[in-house]
């Protein structure tokens, strides 16, 4: 079987150019003799790996000179401790709960000191984002928390919450490297890469660098500490080297696309062909109020779990895979990430219209 057009929220699709490129290295890395996945993590090689990395990720994002770059494991999800471990001086911090992985983190946080849900969509299966304009900021909070992209309900942030002077952390996991961002506007910044930027296995953290101190909580362990990382160069272990090179490989691409601006335009593009049609469809929904709606996560019923149930599998049998929503939501998912080329997009489209003719 040639090539599918992969829809998945992660591990997702990578740009098919820097796959050729990675398959072409993986025997001999530029006269080395060896593949990045056996280099020294301490190897001149792999120290050029890192650099070029990170400076492409700070060209892209234009990230300022007083913020720090790390390249850690442990996933997003580390990240839900290692933010309060951090951050929570005071033990109190102030979180908007927009999707599940927010909602974890909010939980997380709880272990740690007092964390207050200031607003939240759960009312309605998190389909969009609450206004953020006037929130109850916490007095004593030491950060406000946002997922900016909720990747299992295909909400997305437009306007940043106004935190009222409190810095602003955010998971951008789903949307990260997909169009320009501010990054004076936040005080930490953090993605898993698997989703938009790399294979899996790694996280992205942007942090500025008067929130890097030894001044944590109790007992955090040395590699739950951003100084630990930071002081080392993201070298303090070995890191996931390959990872590294991954994403590099990534940054290189989308530069070559024309960088951030360009990538949000073609994402626009993308996205308005499925959401035309699903304005426009007698049988497919649409689960997200329109002006909340994500450019990388599109969320889609019938109606009928048998229907989407035969839908899924009759796509997967026509190279569209991984179409099958969260399990805690069900239905159907399409994650159009920056190397979902727009023809998938238009033939998922194509073979929707004939789904939806057969099952009048």
């Amino acid at each position: 079987m040639g090539r599918v057009y992969n829809f998945s929220a992660g591990p997702a699709v990578l740009p098919e150019e820097v796959l050729k490129e990675a398959a072409e290295e993986m025997l001999d890395y530029k006269g080395t003799g060896m593949s990045v996945m056996e280099m020294s993590h301490r190897s001149k090689a792999f120290q050029e790996i890192l650099d070029d990395a990170q400076a492409d990720l700070r060209e892209l994002l234009h990230i300022p000179d007083n913020y720090k770059v790390l390249f850690l494991q442990g996933g997003a999800h580390q990240q839900f401790a290692m933010i309060p471990m951090n951050l929570m001086k005071h033990k109190v911090a102030d979180y908007i709960v927009t999707g599940q992985w927010a909602k974890r983190a909010y939980q997380e946080a709880q272990k740690y000191g007092k964390a207050n849900k200031i607003a939240s969509s759960e009312d309605k299966t998190f389909s969009y984002i609450p206004d953020c304009s006037d929130l109850p900021v916490s007095d004593d909070a030491d950060y406000v928390y946002i997922c900016e992209n909720n990747t299992i309900y295909g909400t997305k942030f437009k306007t940043l919450p106004n935190t009222k002077g409190k810095l602003l952390v955010a998971d951008v996991s789903s949307c990260f490297l997909s169009e320009p961002m501010d990054v004076s506007k936040y005080g930490v910044i953090y993605g898993g890469v698997q989703k938009n930027v790399g294979p899996a296995g790694m996280v992205i953290t942007i942090i500025r660098e008067d929130l890097i101190t030894e001044d944590v909580l109790p007992g955090t362990p040395t590699m739950l500490t951003y100084k630990t990382h930071a002081d080392a160069g993201s070298l303090y272990n070995t890191p996931n080297c390959y990872c590294i090179y991954m994403c590099g490989k990534v940054f290189k691409w989308l530069k070559k696309q024309g960088g951030l601006e360009a990538m949000k335009q073609y994402n626009e593009k993308k996205a308005k062909i499925l959401y035309d049609f699903l304005d426009g469809s007698s049988l497919f929904r649409g689960t997200v109020v329109p002006e909340d709606r994500s450019l990388m996560n599109v969320p889609f019923v019938t109606g009928s779990d048998e229907l989407d149930a035969r839908f899924i599998k009759e796509a997967a049998a026509q190279g569209f895979v991984n179409l099958k929503g969260h399990r805690s939501v069900g239905g159907m998912r399409a994650s159009i990430y920056n190397a979902m080329p727009i023809e998938g997009v238009e033939k998922l489209v194509e073979f929707m219209k004939k789904f939806e003719e057969e099952n009048r």
